[in-house]
């Protein structure tokens, strides 16, 4: 069975919802994209704006501005209530990363070794 549309998120997908707590337009958040991953993660502009569309489509953003071409969008709570579900399911992730590896975060346990 296929899941449904954005039950989980791609990272482009989350990095453009986390910008979007504020107003921004396609350029702001490619760029902030960039700077809040250190470059580690971009964002291209078939990419963007076809998320955007999608995330507009399914109500998990609003435009809020047209200005020109320029357009602005923000999140609404059920864009808001999707980065949780992901940010919770991320969580969980991690969490059974540390359960079976044990926390990579602690010096001397390594991948692999158990903590006592």
């Amino acid at each position: 069975m296929p899941r449904a549309k954005f039950q989980t998120l791609t990272e482009q997908m989350y990095y453009i919802l986390l910008c979007l707590k504020e107003e921004c337009c396609g350029m702001d958040i490619m760029e902030k994209v960039r700077a809040m991953t250190g470059e580690r993660v971009r964002v291209g502009s078939g990419t963007l704006y076809n998320l955007l569309e999608q995330f507009l489509s399914s109500g998990m953003i609003q435009e809020t501005r047209v200005e020109g071409r320029r357009r602005s969008y923000i999140l609404t709570e059920r864009g808001k209530e999707a980065l949780e579900n992901e940010y919770r399911r991320l969580l969980t992730q991690a969490e059974d990363y540390r359960r079976s590896f044990g926390d990579p975060t602690k010096s001397g346990a390594h991948a692999g070794e158990q903590e006592p």
